[in-house]
């Protein structure tokens, strides 16, 4: 088991490194001078050189990245001289002394990601402040993928080949075809603003629906899901019939439909179409909005929700099929003990595999997602950072999200190890 993990570590420690190179060559290679940037220009040229010395950018690339390198490693090799490129500064290490070679140290460290173009703030203490709004919505986002994702996914797997079966993949594939940032322009329109006071809906969808909901009741057998199925088939018959009578009244100027302009007035969501986890008022100062979470977290969750939603459905009529649930029907157990107590709990497997590399991918995702919706988070921040070419901050956010992405796949890879010893060995 040690070696499995050592091995794991090896290869995330690998692909840390060729995210560090990849990104340190992109910004290396631009054609900018963050020196001239930093002092503006009318910078005299001694003052630029002085500023490129301190960012290392009067050296060659190699010794760019050797010196880049020694900062983010944990163990790194410094010196005691000041006028040294490699000079232990405590205002920028927090460090413990391994060994002496005579005026070079090894030391043991927290990684130095450098200071901000623009605020002159250490790049770690961006990061830690923009990090907790990320994480929330990431949590929030995979939260509500799984308990709407594994429910419908349950519900599409038991009830194989039905109505509820296919318009559920329908929307799942649609949700997995949608960028994030076009989910998060409508999203953020329909809810904060179309819908944030009240909408007016058009009567015929709804009224079609219950009429067909009440219809459901007389037609056995009589189940929610029955119900369910004939109360979508209602508004979906309304919405074609509305689509269909628009373009006949566009072509031909006829409107066939009666009533078809009749609207009902829904409340609104009361949301906003930008805001970020703590809002400030000016009489009471900074408060806890958890309501705007609610749609950057549903646009986030809709990607991860469809693939839950399949593969749930996958698992679950694979899990059903096999000899122990056959043996559990012919014992006589309800089909709600053999589905919930026996075949999801095997089922579920490729859903944690599944959301251990969405969590993480979130982190990347949520760029989009947190610009739309003026979101406070690491997503915005890169963004922000790209905007006024502050490079620091870019390459330790990259370097921070590829960390997470790695650890976690370790930690899952090192869990399906302890449950299965064939892992291990593969």
């Amino acid at each position: 088991m040690k070696r499995y993990i050592l091995k794991k570590i090896s290869y995330g420690i690998l692909v840390l490194w060729g995210v560090v190179t990849l990104v340190f060559t992109i910004f290396s290679i631009n054609p900018g001078d963050p020196a001239a940037m930093l002092l503006g220009q009318r910078a005299d040229e001694e003052a630029i050189e002085r500023v490129r010395r301190e960012l290392n950018l009067d050296l060659p690339w190699e010794k760019q990245y050797a010196l880049y390198i020694n900062d983010i490693s944990p163990i790194s090799l410094h010196s005691e001289t000041l006028e040294s490129r490699i000079y232990l500064d405590s205002t920028k290490y927090n460090y413990v002394r391994l060994i002496d070679f005579g005026n070079k140290i090894l030391v043991v460290k927290t990684p130095y990601l450098r200071r901000s173009y623009q605020s002159k703030k250490q790049v770690s203490e961006i990061i830690a402040e923009a990090m907790p709004g990320t994480v929330v919505l990431a949590i929030g986002a995979i939260f509500f993928a799984l308990a709407f994702g594994i429910l419908l996914g349950v519900l599409t797997a038991v009830h194989k080949g039905r109505f509820i079966d296919g318009f559920s993949l329908f929307a799942a594939v649609l949700g997995m075809s949608a960028p994030s940032f076009f989910s998060a322009i409508i999203i953020s329109w329909a809810g904060g603003y179309l819908w944030s006071v009240q909408t007016s809906l058009p009567a015929i969808p709804i009224v079609l629906g219950l009429i067909f909901l009440a219809v459901s009741f007389f037609r056995k057998p009589r189940t929610w899901i029955k119900s369910t199925e004939w109360l979508i088939k209602g508004i979906l018959l309304g919405l074609s019939l509305i689509v269909v009578n628009s373009l006949t009244a566009m072509a031909f100027d006829f409107n066939f439909l009666l009533f078809s302009d009749v609207a009902i007035t829904l409340p609104g969501t009361g949301l906003g179409m930008t805001g970020s986890l703590y809002d400030i008022d000016v009489f009471t100062g900074e408060y806890l909005a958890l309501s705007n979470l609610i749609l950057p977290m549903f646009t986030l969750g809709i990607r991860p929700l469809a693939i839950v939603v399949q593969l749930t459905r996958n698992a679950l009529l694979e899990e059903l099929s096999k000899d122990y649930t056959r043996t559990a029907r012919a014992k006589g157990l309800s089909s709600n003990t053999i589905v919930f107590k026996h075949a999801l709990r095997n089922a579920l497997n490729p859903v944690v595999t599944a959301v251990s590399g969405w969590f993480a991918s979130m982190l990347a995702g949520a760029v989009f997602v947190e610009f739309v919706f003026n979101w406070k988070g690491l997503g915005l921040q890169v963004f922000q950072s790209l905007q006024n070419d502050d490079f620091p901050v870019v390459m330790g956010s990259v370097l921070v999200i590829a960390a997470s992405f790695v650890v976690i796949n370790i930690f899952v890879d090192v869990i399906y190890g302890l449950l299965d010893p064939r892992v291990r060995v593969s």
